[in-house]
């Protein structure tokens, strides 16, 4: 997608919580860290903009760093304080999430990952560059699920949400009621990963954002 924003200055960070070593695996806050500091070292008004979990460590951090003028959820979990991503979908785990708990004095932290990914994820997305995305995924920290938020940005910062009407991921009712607390909705009809279905209109919306 950043293809087709050739003029725009894009940033992208890799967040801690995910990776391939379960012993390496950062939470929730070592999440909003790098945000937080990614964010610090940028010297220009920003839009944010967070993807699915992503949206939980942009939530925790945006509000902190003064030159955030928007924060765009694009099919993500805009919680509220106290939230988290389990209690967002009602304490128990999602049915795709294949959970690994480490029996006790294991040096891995506990971690999930997307059984179905092709399917969940990737539904609407070339084949070939869905298995692409596939082999890129990482184990995702449990930590991350569980840990709630303390800040939520979008109650200081203005705030869009994009809607993936097709998203197995987060169901289109979860977006939908998340989606009241942002200033501004727009929808796409995608599944969880419009940056590879869909990259040329997820840009334009992305550059109607930049725009004001």
């Amino acid at each position: 997608m950043i293809d087709h924003l050739p003029d725009v200055d894009v940033r992208t960070v890799t967040l801690s919580s995910s990776g391939k070593a379960p012993a390496v695996l950062g939470d929730l806050y070592d999440d909003a860290e790098v945000v937080a500091k990614a964010l610090a070292a940028i010297d220009a008004p920003t839009v944010v903009v967070g993807h699915s979990y992503g949206g939980c460590p942009v939530s925790e951090a945006a509000g902190t760093v003064g030159n955030v003028r928007r924060v765009v959820y694009l099919s993500a979990l805009m919680q509220d304080v106290g939230d988290s991503v389990l209690s967002l979908v009602g304490g128990g785990y999602p049915p795709y999430w294949d959970v690994h708990e480490q029996p006790h004095g294991s040096p891995d932290h506990d971690y999930f990952e997307v059984s179905e990914p092709m399917e969940v994820l990737y539904g609407d997305v070339e084949p070939r560059l869905a298995q692409q995305a596939v082999a890129r995924l990482g184990r995702q920290s449990l930590a991350s699920a569980v840990q709630p938020l303390t800040r939520a940005a979008w109650h200081t910062v203005p705030s869009t949400y994009i809607l993936c009407e097709d998203d197995l991921a987060i169901p289109l009712p979860v977006q939908e009621e998340m989606a009241r607390r942002a200033q501004r909705t727009r929808r796409l009809r995608s599944s969880h990963s419009p940056f590879l279905s869909r990259p040329a209109e997820l840009a334009l919306m992305l550059r109607e954002e930049l725009a004001g």
